[in-house]
């Protein structure tokens, strides 16, 4: 079987780690521009402003949960350096980056498009600069043949719902969010056929991604609820526009296997790998789970919701399952299990398996168990867009990169990824590196932290010149594409 002729290889990244162009073209302010920079052992931090006129910051870690309090609002210290306000300066770079983009060979390229860009505060006001920047950048990419994968929200809550609606919590953002899909829907009705609705859906738990004030499970939960029937309500509207539009959802898929084979181990696994099938349950069967439910009335949280919203969850579902697999996690009910950092989870670290220097197990097996488990479940197509290998690369005099490192890896994974298609006739549509170009990290705010096959000159203190530079894993990655996969 092997890959289908028209799958989908590219790269990805998201717009508050890699566009820059920070309130330039109209653009408005969003939560992550208040997010500081971390590494080197300095965490990073939410900047607010009290209503006493106090400036306050609030720590994140690496899942980003972190809160501003209640009646504050996110605040931009000029004194304070913001990697997302520049990241890798795609604003200015965009001609170049694609252009690179396309010498690999890329077939779709995955990226968001920043709310608070096309509407500066969230709400009925549309900025034309900035529906006019990405009418030029998906122009750009077609012109090489490059598909477009939009996300329509990644991590980018406009601050002043933030602010002013403690952002998802309120039930007057699901209109102000499809208000901006549909304008996008159906200003590149023609340009965009892949969509996302939520980046990882499943760890929307903070102010930093969702504008909310406090992480309770009652506030958790009834923003979320409200997410998902804004997603059922832009699937519909995204069909009715464009029939051809193929709308998805995505998830943080971090398996988790049992640490023994205790049973408490084993219980302790499913109820790990079950908080994340309940969103892909939601989207792609449409209704709330009885497990899930079961669990809310547990933990006392009574969702407010009117009396059509399960009906739009029924009908508003998606056409295929997004997905990003960088590790797989173990699940432990010894609390003297060793933990280890991972992708907006913290984890426990598996005995058998190796670890990046970030802590992040390696793990290309899990990704084929993932695929299959997924793929048994839903019978949907899945589109695996991020994988990646985050390493503190060097650049040699000559400036040459060896990162074989990162070869190594997504040689095994993609590996992985063909086991599944070809042994276990999983329906694989596409496949997209995370950080194909470098981009500030999400969960620590470094750019030491790189994932590209292209390397930008550009430091934690906040130095560089943006130059890009190929690395080794470029001209591997082409070699890739150029044989469908084949030559690894």
């Amino acid at each position: 079987m092997s890959f289908k002729n028209d799958f989908l290889w590219g790269g990805a990244t998201a717009a508050n780690q890699y566009e820059g162009g920070f309130q330039s073209g109209g653009r408005g302010l969003s939560t992550m521009d208040a997010v500081t920079g971390g590494g080197h052992g300095i965490p990073r931090t939410i900047t607010y402003r009290t209503k006493e006129g106090k400036i306050g910051t609030s720590p994140v870690d690496s899942t980003m949960s972190g809160t501003v309090p209640e009646g504050a609002v996110g605040y931009i210290d000029p004194d304070v350096y913001y990697p997302s306000h520049v990241a890798t300066d795609f604003y200015n770079n965009y001609k170049e980056d694609i252009a690179l983009f396309a010498e690999m060979g890329f077939k779709c390229f995955r990226m968001s498009i920043n709310w608070s860009r096309i509407c500066p505060n969230g709400m009925y006001e549309v900025n034309e600069e900035g529906l006019s920047f990405y009418d030029d950048v998906f122009n750009e990419l077609l012109k090489y043949d490059i598909q477009p994968v939009i996300t329509l929200n990644h991590f980018d809550m406009p601050m002043y719902l933030a602010d002013h609606y403690s952002g998802w919590s309120s039930r007057e953002v699901i209109d102000y969010f499809v208000y901006f899909c549909e304008l996008v829907f159906k200003r590149y009705k023609n340009k965009v056929k892949y969509w996302m609705t939520f980046n990882e859906i499943n760890v929307l738990t903070s102010w930093t991604q969702i504008g909310i004030h406090d992480n309770s499970p009652q506030t958790v939960y009834q923003a979320l609820h409200h997410i998902f029937v804004a997603s059922a309500k832009v699937v519909l509207l995204g069909h009715k526009i464009n029939p051809e539009n193929q709308i998805g959802m995505m998830v943080a898929c971090t398996p988790s296997y049992p640490m023994t084979c205790d049973p408490n181990d084993v219980l302790e696994a499913l109820q790990f790998n079950r908080n994340r099938e309940f969103f892909m349950d939601i989207q792609v069967k449409g209704y709330y789970p009885e497990y899930k439910l079961a669990a809310l009335r547990s933990l006392g949280v009574k969702i407010e919701m009117d009396d059509r919203d399960l009906d739009l969850i029924r009908k508003g579902t998606v056409d295929y399952i997004g997905l990003s697999y960088y590790m797989s996690t173990v699940s432990s009910t010894d609390p003297n299990a060793e933990r280890t950092e991972g992708n907006q989870f913290l984890a426990y670290k598996n005995p058998y398996l190796e670890t990046s220097d970030w802590g992040w197990t390696v793990d290309p097996v899990g990704l084929r168990i993932s695929l299959v488990q997924i793929y048994d479940r839903y019978h949907l197509p899945i589109f695996i867009v991020e994988n990646g290998f985050g390493a503190a690369d060097h650049v040699e005099a000559d400036g040459s990169i060896h990162d074989d490192y990162r070869i190594k890896y997504l040689q095994e994974h993609i590996q992985a990824m063909k086991d599944a298609v070809d042994i276990d006739g999983v329906n694989l549509i596409g496949y997209t590196p995370w950080g194909c170009i470098d981009i500030v990290s999400a969960g620590t705010g470094e750019m030491k932290k790189r994932y590209g096959f292209i390397y930008v000159e550009r430091f934690d203190d906040g130095t560089g010149d943006f130059s890009r530079k190929k690395k080794k894993s470029f001209d591997w990655y082409s070699k890739v594409i150029a044989t469908n996969g084949e030559k690894l």
